[in-house]
């Protein structure tokens, strides 16, 4: 019996000994910020409270602009604008007996195939070059028939017009059928285009769309464009449109459902949000008052007014089991390459020791009854 004592004894001095280093998924809180009161700290702590969370939203986005830059819609005539590069086909009625443009069995003459001119002009015989760049079809129609006048009194037009490139949009790329379209009006928007170039790639996940037009970029997220009617912009001729993933991600380590690479699933996602993407957190393992957001930002978005960081490291903290926080945690947004981590619960490795205690005490239990 004395010898079970003893071999218990021994058993639970090593398990004092070794409780410290015993094999871990994640970081205990005091570990990661044990350094943060020091004055060469380089990082600095903030609590994400309802005291705090209304000054660290207007702090400096981070790894993005902190919002996409797009524009409203407008709507615009259904008729479209002649431009540069355009081609023009004409046919010319004229029913004189003497004409200048027919011949006697002739009722008509058609120019087919008229490019108009950089100088924004086409060439029409007897009224020499007439300008026509940023006319209707039907103004530029009714442009040619007064020119004529002087020359063929009772002539007709009839003007078809076909886009050239400045009256044309690009359907770059993460399109089904990616490729050029012809503005059919000046009022065909930007779910026209997705339409007709047979929507976007079911490949891409959590698409972009890019517009880039006169050397400016805007961006939406699709599903945003889909959900906004206002977002509907309509295009115009020299319009590139591009659809890419949006390559925005946060990093989830420690004790939550899952450590992996996250990608943005929404234009903002708010801390409550990024834990329920990643599953929650362990609940044998995580430590709920010592949720941390690792950020870092420039040294340009440094503050000393509470406008800003005061270091360029900054380590948020929530805790998940007082109401008013996670009402702020709601609140507080995820930048992208922000890391989320879920500490270790102190109590995982006393349900350790105490397991493996009771395993001890199994194994001497069976020694003596031996």
């Amino acid at each position: 019996m004395h010898k079970t004592v003893r071999i218990f004894i021994a058993f639970l001095a090593m398990f004092a000994v070794a409780a410290c280093s015993l094999p871990r998924g994640a970081a205990i809180e005091g570990e990661v910020i044990r350094s943060a009161d020091d004055e060469d700290a380089p990082f600095s702590v903030v609590p994400i409270t309802q005291n705090t969370i209304a000054q660290v939203h207007r702090w400096p986005a981070t790894g993005w602009a902190g919002h996409y830059h797009w524009f409203s819609g407008t709507t615009g005539p259904k008729s479209n604008l002649i431009r540069i590069g355009d081609m023009i086909d004409l046919v010319i009625w004229d029913n004189q007996e003497n004409s200048l443009l027919t011949g006697l069995t002739q009722k008509n003459v058609e120019m087919r195939g008229l490019v108009v001119s950089p100088s924004g002009t086409i060439f029409v015989p007897y009224i020499d070059e007439v300008r026509v760049t940023g006319m209707s079809p039907d103004r530029a129609r009714g442009e040619i028939e007064r020119r004529l006048e002087q020359v063929v009194p009772d002539a007709q037009v009839q003007l078809q017009l076909t886009s050239g490139p400045d009256n044309s949009v690009d359907a770059v790329s993460g399109f089904n059928s990616p490729g050029t379209y012809p503005l059919p009006n000046r009022n065909f928007s930007l779910l026209s285009l997705i339409s007709n170039a047979g929507g976007i790639s079911p490949q891409l996940e959590n698409p972009l769309v890019r517009l880039q037009r006169s050397g400016q970029s805007f961006e939406i997220r699709a599903d945003t464009l889909y959900e906004r009617a206002s977002a509907n912009v309509v295009l115009r001729g020299g319009d590139k449109i591009v659809v890419e993933e949006d390559e925005r991600y946060f990093v989830a380590l420690g004790a939550t459902g899952s450590e992996t690479i996250v990608p943005f699933t929404q234009e903002h996602i708010n801390a409550i949000e990024a834990l329920a993407l990643l599953g929650g957190i362990n609940d044998t393992r995580a430590n709920p008052e010592g949720i941390l957001i690792l950020r870092e930002y420039s040294r340009k978005d440094l503050r000393s007014d509470g406008s800003g960081p005061l270091r360029t490291q900054v380590v948020f903290t929530i805790d998940l089991t007082s109401a008013e926080d996670i009402f702020a945690a709601r609140k507080f947004r995820i930048n992208p390459k922000d890391l989320v981590m879920a500490t270790e619960s102190p109590v995982g490795n006393v349900r350790t020791i105490f397991g493996l205690i009771g395993s001890v005490v199994g194994v001497g239990n069976a020694i003596s009854n031996n």
